[in-house]
């Protein structure tokens, strides 16, 4: 599967608001009968587009009450030392997203902890010695704006349309 059509779109579309649809309800929704609304979902796993489903969980509710943003600055990038860090940050689940960054230092995490306490033991016990880590620059969130898991889809329709002209 190379591209994805109208009902491919749509079907992406409603299992991202939610996914625990019955494929029925899917079908019905994205305008198919139940058995090629099916064959569709499972092309659009195995090709790669859902990667997964899962339950999203109110961090507040459970106790997980800070969420910091650490930078993380190294000592040298270098692919066995980038290799290394990387294996040790993934270790770790407390770092909920990681990615490497452009500009001043080469990763950039986020970090749930109870309280400010914990999140302090955590950086001294754990980010501080993280392997050819040079410095940490923190930042913790002081009220969420936004936060979806969902992404934009118009440019997918915009394109098929450009596509058919």
């Amino acid at each position: 599967m190379e591209s994805i059509d109208k009902f491919d779109l749509a079907i992406l579309q409603e299992l991202q608001t939610d996914g625990r649809l019955t494929n029925a309800e899917l079908a019905q929704r994205v305008g198919l009968s139940a058995a090629p609304c099916w064959r569709r979902v499972r092309a659009l796993e195995e090709a790669g587009f859902i990667k997964g489903y899962h339950a999203e969980i109110d961090r507040h509710k459970i106790g997980l009450g800070v969420l910091a943003f650490v930078r993380v600055d190294t000592e040298r990038v270098q692919g066995d030392a980038t290799r290394k860090l990387e294996e040790a940050i993934r270790k770790l689940p407390e770092v909920v997203a990681c990615h490497y960054i452009s500009g001043t230092g080469t990763f950039e995490l986020q970090v749930v902890a109870q309280d400010l306490d914990s999140f302090s033991s955590f950086a001294r016990q754990h980010l501080m010695n993280l392997p050819n880590v040079k410095d940490l620059h923190t930042s913790f969130s002081l009220g969420e704006v936004k936060a979806n898991s969902a992404l934009p889809l118009g440019h997918l329709a915009a394109a098929k349309s450009a596509k058919g002209r």
